[in-house]
């Protein structure tokens, strides 16, 4: 039986980790932000909801222009995170940590899970047409997933509000 101390540390750690959902263009984002939301409330925790904007591709002739736009897009991917905030706290599951990265989705992934100790599960969602997983999943389950340093959670991305309730 644990005692008062180490229940009160459980009990701690279980109210300090953080969920992280990948904000991306597909519509299985949702899925897997429902699915993050529902675990919190259920169980406790954070959600945060990390948004990768890829850097320009090919050379930009002035250099201040290709910073112009950089910024321009990581504007864009905040302003994409504060709705998908807006919908975290709609499910009930608190203020979200938001997350706005310029890089590779796979690296920037990696990246955040070994900047905070607090993450405790990657939660992302398959696609669910013939054409797999999706890229991140598909990158994660193979070798990059030997340096993720939390589990990942993959959510079937066609489950409705009824069957996430019933699984979480």
């Amino acid at each position: 039986m644990p005692t008062g101390e180490s229940a009160g540390q459980a009990e701690r750690e279980r109210r300090d980790r953080v969920f992280l959902v990948v904000v991306d263009d597909t519509p299985e984002r949702l899925v897997a932000m429902r699915y993050a939301a529902l675990r919190v409330r259920k169980s406790g925790g954070r959600v945060a909801l990390l948004r990768v904007v890829e850097p320009v591709q090919g050379q930009i002739e002035w250099a201040g222009i290709g910073a112009m736009m950089a910024e321009e897009r990581l504007e864009e991917a905040e302003a994409l995170l504060a709705g998908a905030a807006d919908e975290v706290q709609k499910m009930g599951a608190g203020v979200p940590v938001l997350i706005a990265r310029e890089g590779k989705p796979v690296e920037e992934v990696l990246r955040v899970v070994a900047e905070d100790p607090r993450i405790s599960i990657l939660v992302l969602a398959s696609a669910s047409g013939p054409g797999g997983p999706g890229p991140l999943i598909t990158a994660l389950a193979g070798k990059a997933g030997a340096k993720l340093r939390a589990p990942m959670t993959i959510v079937p991305g066609w489950l409705d509000e009824r069957e996430l309730e019933r699984v979480t």
